[in-house]
């Protein structure tokens, strides 16, 4: 016998308390993986700044700004302040002379490479913890909510990503 689906009125209720409850335990997981990998002399806003120029580099502010869904004098703070590390740099775009292009610098590659190796050995130390189940269990879930993200298209109350974007 098929299961019934729930109810029109429950199924609202029951998918805000899932998505209320899936949001605080990632909120105390990823405060207690912070404890877990070296402080980061960047902000999460600035972070942010690095993991989409390492996966679209080569784009200008706005482009950029647009992919964060920030208001480009902001996305240029945050630029400012990477650029100061040496984490990002801006060079004259090759099909604009009156654009410039922000690019990671390979302070700001390494930087990155560092970052993600220290949280894989974060999380395979706490994964290696888990059973067989729990790991198959994590990785379906996991897994069912990447694939309906993807259908969804994107995050509701987001701008859509600028993947494969080079100029504006």
């Amino acid at each position: 016998m098929d299961a019934k689906p729930a109810s029109s009125e429950s199924w609202p209720q029951e998918t805000a308390q899932a998505a209320r409850e899936l949001i605080e335990l990632l909120e105390v997981l990823w405060e207690r993986g912070k404890d877990m990998v070296s402080p980061a002399p960047v902000s999460a806003s600035q972070l942010r700044v690095l993991y989409s120029l390492d996966r679209y580099g080569g784009i200008n502010l706005r482009t950029l700004g647009e992919a964060l869904g920030s208001a480009p004098p902001s996305v240029s703070r945050l630029c400012d302040r990477l650029e100061a590390l040496g984490f990002v740099q801006r060079l004259p775009s090759p099909v604009s002379r009156r654009e410039l292009e922000l690019h990671l610098t390979s302070r700001g590659k390494a930087y990155l490479r560092n970052l993600r190796a220290q949280r894989q050995e974060a999380l395979l130390s706490v994964i290696a913890t888990m059973t067989p189940s729990a790991r198959k269990a994590l990785l379906k879930g996991l897994t069912s909510f990447k694939d309906a993200l993807d259908e969804a298209g994107s995050v509701p109350g987001r701008r859509p990503s600028a993947k494969g974007a080079r100029s504006a």
